[in-house]
């Protein structure tokens, strides 16, 4: 079954913002690119069911998450969440000055940053443990730096890199159901130890 959702939505609810600046409701957020149930959100990120489902009701409440079906499992029924979107945009129609827009934008992104950091250790820790069992495990990384002159080049290489990675992933993805899933991450940040020569 297919499910609709946004490549990218403009955040200009201050609710909507303040539940995406919180990092564990960020990390919920990155976990629900596909369907999925409380527990296994739980599972992923090393939390308990309740604290997640919890999280999941007020991202429901707010307009970012919300119920796509439900599946027996055992003896319990499991909800289905999903993200409305895969990325989100802080509007600047908040009205918030820009400085404060920017800040809070750069200090969700570091939030945000950390637990991906933490989420890609984990997984590939359990894939370094597959592969053992000599199994191959099929990945790839990308690890580069570029100079960027100011803030406006940096939004501007952003947005960019985010496009065309978008319509890479249109092009490529798979419309059919039970076809290995791969995680894609994209961060941009300042390099520690200031210039290089």
């Amino acid at each position: 079954m297919v499910h609709e959702q946004l490549e990218t939505y403009v955040v200009e609810s201050p609710e909507q913002a303040m539940a995406l600046l919180n990092p564990l409701r960020a990390e919920i957020l990155s976990r629900l690119a596909e369907p999925a149930s409380a527990a296994e959100v739980a599972r992923g990120i090393g939390e308990i069911p309740q604290r997640v489902n919890y999280h999941l009701k007020a991202l429901e409440k707010v307009g970012l998450v919300r119920r796509v079906g439900s599946r027996q499992v055992r003896n319990l029924v499991e909800v289905l969440y999903l993200a409305i979107a895969r990325t989100y945009i802080l509007s600047e129609a908040l009205n918030w000055g820009n400085d404060t827009v920017q800040k809070i934008k750069d200090q969700g992104a570091l939030s945000h940053l950390v637990n991906t950091a933490e989420r890609i250790k984990r997984d590939a820790l359990l894939l370094m443990e597959r592969s053992d069992q000599a199994e191959e495990i099929p990945s790839a990384t990308l690890d580069t730096s570029i100079r960027l002159a100011s803030a406006e080049e940096r939004s501007a290489f952003v947005e960019e890199y985010v496009k065309l990675v978008g319509e890479l992933v249109k092009k490529y993805q798979s419309p059919a159901e039970g076809q290995e899933t791969y995680q894609v991450v994209l961060a941009v940040y300042p390099k520690e130890g200031g210039e290089e020569s």
